[in-house]
């Protein structure tokens, strides 16, 4: 039975230093590696990662372009990629674990359920949003966390080093019949939602996949989306 000491963290950080210790607490001993790829941090984020036993790389910024220089340090076989405000929550690694181990997955990434530290409506109509564009369009998001066997993240290309829309470019390549869904949460911040509008950020989101699926380049969708924060 395969076991998480055959599974590194990867997490791609940016000026992250403010949650990214609650999201490491959460790992430290419950994986093999913990690897952070860093954009160029200007706080605290290294310190932080490196006080919590990380090991730290330097990459360009952006999350494609960190994802993809941090996906070549990893030496295990499995692969959790997870957002620095991301924590995941109780029974993560007995569902990772059993995952890993039936051998049906060795071609198989498999996603959590999101969920937001926040106990309004808005945060539980978002989860509930989140939950059916899983099921009917096979799109989690970076923030839901993906467990990946390494040889499937190669197999597809890995991570491009794109600006924008890491995650559903890898998704999409990976496939509908090659997603799994898992019922344990992964705990993300909902400060941005709570600072930028719930509505608002939500809207913004929408545009950046629909500009994606009709072809608009990423990184004119990158700039689109600066703009508007």
């Amino acid at each position: 039975m395969r076991t998480s000491r055959e599974l590194t963290a990867l997490l791609p950080t940016l000026n992250a230093a403010e949650g990214l210790g609650g999201t490491l607490a959460a790992l430290r001993g419950q994986v093999a590696a913990i690897l952070v790829a860093d954009g160029g941090s200007t706080d605290g984020t290294i310190a932080v990662a490196e006080a919590a036993g990380a090991q730290v790389i330097a990459a360009p910024r952006g999350r494609g372009n960190q994802l993809s220089a941090g996906a070549v340090a990893v030496h295990t076989p499995w692969v959790l990629v997870l957002h620095a405000d991301t924590r995941p929550g109780t029974g993560w690694q007995a569902a990772a674990e059993a995952f890993m181990g039936d051998p049906a997955n060795a071609s198989r990434a498999a996603y959590f359920r999101f969920a937001l530290d926040d106990p309004s409506p808005q945060a539980r109509r978002l989860e509930r949003a989140v939950a059916w564009r899983c099921r009917a369009l096979a799109l989690p998001y970076g923030d839901q966390g993906l467990l990946i066997p390494r040889t499937l993240l190669d197999a597809v290309g890995g991570y491009r080093p794109t600006p924008i829309m890491e995650d559903v470019d890898l998704v999409r390549r990976i496939g509908r019949d090659r997603l799994v869904g898992l019922s344990v949460p992964f705990i993300t911040s909902a400060a941005r939602w709570r600072a930028e509008g719930w509505w608002r950020r939500s809207a913004r989101n929408l545009a950046c996949l629909s500009l994606w699926f009709v072809g608009v380049p990423p990184e004119r969708i990158a700039r689109l989306y600066a703009r508007r924060r």
